[in-house]
């Protein structure tokens, strides 16, 4: 998706001049080069200033193709209603790929993230997304498939658990909802073949939610990425869906970087801001080398701003905690 506006004028104002170099140097603003394989890091972090009337931070992370909590956590304590005019933004536009085979499409929950992987080139597409809701029905299962069917203009046959969901809300839901305006699948589904098909990867007729944990178990995307999506990707594509809330890379110029997201809540008194994370053997074994500063991972893993951070030993520390 191209984000270059046709009015220079208008994204002169909006954004900062490196910005709007970035953006003119990619065909699509989600799209980056893919690394070698002993490397992670992909994307470049940016900077954005809030304008006197910079609208809300879901407007600002629509502008930059960013998932709204991917947003919030990369600037805590920002207002995310009317953002403070003047302030300057992280966007979290950098990223450490999945521990997961560079294949088909990736999606990783923890982060609300997809990565496409193109087949025979390389450059991986990034896409914000929403995932389901805290609940025993609507939660998005981790899982291996493949795409099985895409359909455009789809209608949309809510499950009789999500009919008594929105029933008990108020809301009666038709036995099936026609294709237009208020389907909220939009114009494009891509059906996923496990779990006998239950899950998509669907457009939204709403403004709001990409990004967060919104929907009855579905991969929800903005509706120009499912649509760029559903153009590119074919039918039979691999599908791996993990939840990785710590991913850390050791690049091949020596540099070791993590990037820490708030895990996913398992229960409604859950806080992601403190919920603890477990670590795997490897990360595990990834922190207490001599090679990695502990007191940088333990505050990026405090903080958990979704955002890849340096972690390595200053020179000479790594040798002298080796003595």
């Amino acid at each position: 998706m191209n984000l270059v506006s046709a009015s220079l004028y208008r994204w002169m104002t909006l954004f900062s001049f490196a910005a709007m170099a970035f953006y003119a140097s990619s065909a699509n603003a989600n799209t980056y080069p893919l690394p070698d394989p002993g490397s992670r890091l992909v994307g470049e972090t940016l900077y954005h200033t809030v304008a006197d009337d910079g609208g809300s931070l879901e407007a600002i992370a629509k502008r930059y193709n960013v998932g709204f909590l991917a947003l919030l956590q990369a600037n805590p304590g920002v207002d995310p209603y009317v953002p403070r005019a003047g302030s300057v933004l992280t966007i979290p536009r950098q990223m450490l790929l999945p521990d997961a085979p560079r294949e088909g499409i990736v999606i990783n929950l923890a982060e609300l993230r997809l990565y496409y992987y193109v087949p025979g080139e390389k450059r991986v597409t990034v896409y914000p997304v929403g995932i389901g809701q805290l609940g025993g029905d609507t939660l998005t299962p981790t899982m291996v498939t493949r795409i099985s069917e895409k359909r455009a203009n789809p209608t949309w046959t809510p499950t009789a658990n999500i009919r008594a969901r929105y029933l008990a809300q108020g809301i009666e839901l038709p036995p099936v909802v026609p294709a237009g305006p208020e389907n909220p699948m939009g114009h494009h589904a891509i059906r996923l073949a496990a779990h006998g098909g239950v899950y998509l990867l669907h457009g939204t007729n709403a403004d709001f939610g990409i990004g967060m944990r919104v929907s009855s178990g579905c991969i929800r995307l903005r509706d120009d990425d499912i649509k760029h999506l559903f153009s590119t990707v074919p039918v039979g594509t691999k599908v791996t869906i993990i939840n990785e809330p710590v991913k850390a890379s050791l690049e091949p110029d020596g540099r070791r970087w993590i990037e820490v997201h708030q895990p996913l809540s398992e229960h409604i008194d859950d806080d992601p801001k403190t919920q603890p994370i477990t670590l795997t053997g490897q990360l595990q074994n990834f922190a207490s080398q001599a090679q990695t500063d502990s007191e940088t991972i333990d505050q990026a893993l405090r903080l958990r701003a979704g955002v890849p951070v340096e972690v390595s030993a200053p020179p000479g520390a790594a040798q002298a905690n080796e003595i």
